[in-house]
């Protein structure tokens, strides 16, 4: 299973932590915080990543563990997807697009 001894071990989940903190804040201000649906999605996709990173750590075999990093990694699509989203809204400048498209 490798050599973590808990899932907050993890260098991507730690990342995912800071993430999900960045875009709860982002989505927190301005015409954001208006647009519920995108929000709240953006927001679920976020917490996604994290929380598949830990179930997969969780399951104590490798190729469960590889499974849910899988899935984890299609949520990073939705919230790179959701950024664009915003971006051509002018919920979110280039600026912070950005940063969090490369987090």
């Amino acid at each position: 299973m490798g050599k973590f001894e808990r899932f907050g071990d993890i260098v991507a989940w730690q990342k995912t932590r800071e993430l999900i903190g960045e875009i709860y804040k982002v989505t927190s201000g301005g015409k954001f915080k208006r647009d519920y649906g995108l929000r709240d999605q953006i927001r679920r996709a976020s917490t996604s990543i994290m929380l598949n990173v830990a179930g997969g750590f969780a399951r104590r075999t490798n190729k469960e563990f590889s499974r849910f990093l899988f899935t984890a990694h299609g949520s990073v699509a939705e919230v790179q997807s959701a950024l664009y989203i915003a971006l051509d809204q002018n919920y979110i400048s280039e600026a912070p697009f950005g940063k969090l498209y490369e987090k």
